[in-house]
């Protein structure tokens, strides 16, 4: 098979693994994926605030002068504004830089930690963001934000990973896309609501940011730390009782063993980030920290979460039914979140990533061709037209959101080994917040010049990124954590890449030829 799609075999070790759902486990699980509303509520409360016209008034006066003018240019220039796009993705640069901090802390002083430091940081850039009265009041709110933000998303996806059992990887992972979505849905809602509320309703949207942040602080205090960051810090027993804890039965020697070994092989490393880039970690470092997390943000879909209320006003919906549009979009993106967790364990990745590759390339083509002949030069688009575009954008974020979206942060933190996981996890959020701030920077612009031609590049873009992973990824459905290394010696290019030493692996365990 051209991509490797086959199940690669794991070491005799794997299928003595118990486990048995406990509420100590759901509880944990649930706590840590409150990181992903942070995440979730700033993308849609952004975009949301950003169409309300006191919010320009007080920050972007040339912007909301324009607005009102609508005859006398392109509709899709509207917005086009390099100091309003900066709000958005200043946040963005922040949290790509904030994420390097993040790996020292999780490696050393354990996920828990991170998630403790990043919903400080958010709490205090959202009570800045409330009170600004100038636009560097916001600025720096914005960027205390992104350190949240930088620090959530590196240690929540390794937590949920790390904590789960490997048969329910895929949907226990998936909790941080559901709470990233439930975050944007809400803070939809909350936006459909403030834009009433004049002329401090945008306050008010930006201030609530602080309860989920408040919600992940007093959970995170009392979240155990996950037994493979234990380990790794040489707190054996307490790993161990743990991991008993978590899987619900003392029958965790299998599982134990191959933390151990895991670990050994983690405390050899002194340098993680220098280690990743050795040709032995090329199919990780290519894959999870490289192509998955920018192609992510590479198929359109966060500037369409950005800017849809943008988008929808521009069609000409008003402000009002603009942020109401954008209910139904964030709505669709639960749903189908929910889909992703219940199949993925049992379809496998791959499958979801080509299948609904293959939607959202018909989507973008079918709103650029739509765009193309019935939008532009401040013409009101027929009602008919204006339904259908949004109807083709539900199904977009229906198919990004069971496969680029949960599994854009799934895949990656499945890939790397212990010994460089915190520095992979580091470098996946960097390069996803990297391109989610220059899209965000860069949406509106290319939107303005480029029109509809701009979904048109996203189709060509999707095109490619279906290809790498058919050609690139390996299934890791219900592959255990520390075992998915095996993954690449059976796999019909990335074999290459790895030594006769790397080929019995960290503890001298050899890979079943499959």
């Amino acid at each position: 098979m051209a991509g490797g799609g086959f199940a690669a075999g794991t070491s005799d070790r794997a299928h003595l693994y118990e486990y048995r759902i406990t509420g100590y486990f759901v509880f944990a699980c649930i706590v840590a994926a409150l990181g992903g509303s942070l995440f979730g509520y700033d993308l849609g409360v952004s975009g949301g605030v950003t169409s309300m016209d006191d919010f320009l008034k007080d920050f972007f006066p040339k912007v909301y002068r324009r607005k009102q003018e609508h005859l006398k240019e392109t509709d899709y220039c509207k917005y086009d504004n390099q100091l309003l796009t900066l709000f958005t993705s200043s946040l963005y640069f922040a949290g790509l830089i904030s994420t390097f901090a993040a790996s020292y802390v999780t490696r050393n002083k354990g996920r828990r930690a991170s998630i403790i430091v990043g919903s400080i940081s958010f709490f205090l850039g959202a009570v800045l963001n409330a009170a600004a009265v100038n636009i560097a009041m916001l600025i720096i709110g914005r960027i205390l934000l992104g350190v949240g933000i930088g620090f959530g998303n590196q240690a929540v996806p390794l937590y949920l990973s790390e904590m789960a059992p490997a048969k329910i990887r895929g949907a226990v992972n998936q909790l941080f896309q559901l709470t990233t979505c439930l975050g944007i849905l809400v803070a939809n809602l909350i936006n459909y609501g403030t834009e009433k509320i004049h002329p401090w309703g945008w306050r008010l949207s930006l201030g609530l940011a602080t309860i989920p942040a408040i919600l992940m602080f007093v959970g995170g205090l009392f979240l155990p730390e996950t037994p493979n960051s234990l380990v790794e810090q040489g707190r054996i027993e307490e790993g161990r009782k743990v991991l008993e804890k978590v899987r619900g039965t003392t029958k965790v020697d299998a599982e134990f063993a191959d933390l151990i070994d895991a670990s050994n092989a983690a405390r050899a490393i002194k340098h993680p980030f220098r280690n990743l880039l050795q040709r032995k970690n090329r199919p990780q470092l290519v894959i999870g920290a490289l192509g998955i997390p920018a192609f992510q943000q590479l198929t359109g879909m966060n500037s369409i979460l950005f800017y849809a209320p943008v988008i929808f006003q521009s069609l000409g919906f008003g402000s009002g039914a603009s942020l109401y549009s954008s209910i139904f979009t964030s709505g669709a993106l639960v749903v189908a979140t929910f889909i992703s967790m219940g199949f993925v364990d049992k379809f496998g990745r791959r499958a979801f990533f080509l299948e609904a590759g293959t939607e959202m390339i018909c989507c973008m083509i079918a709103l650029a061709i739509t765009l193309a002949l019935k939008f532009g030069q401040g013409v009101i688009l027929a009602k008919g037209i204006g339904i259908f575009l949004v109807i083709v954008i539900c199904l977009f974020v229906l198919a990004y959101g069971r496969s680029w979206g949960p599994l854009g942060w799934l895949v990656p933190s499945e890939l790397f080994p212990l010994e460089t996981r915190s520095a992979g996890q580091s470098m996946v959020v960097c390069v996803n917040l990297l391109f989610t701030a220059l899209i965000a920077q860069c949406f509106l612009v290319s939107l303005c010049h480029l029109r509809y031609g701009i979904f048109l590049v996203f189709a060509g873009l999707i095109i490619i990124m279906s290809s790498f992973i058919f050609f690139l990824l390996p299934e890791t459905k219900q592959v255990p954590i520390e075992e998915i290394y095996l993954l690449w010696q059976n796999h019909w290019f990335w074999k290459k890449f790895v030594t006769d030493e790397d080929r019995d692996g960290p503890n001298g365990k050899a890979a079943p030829q499959v």
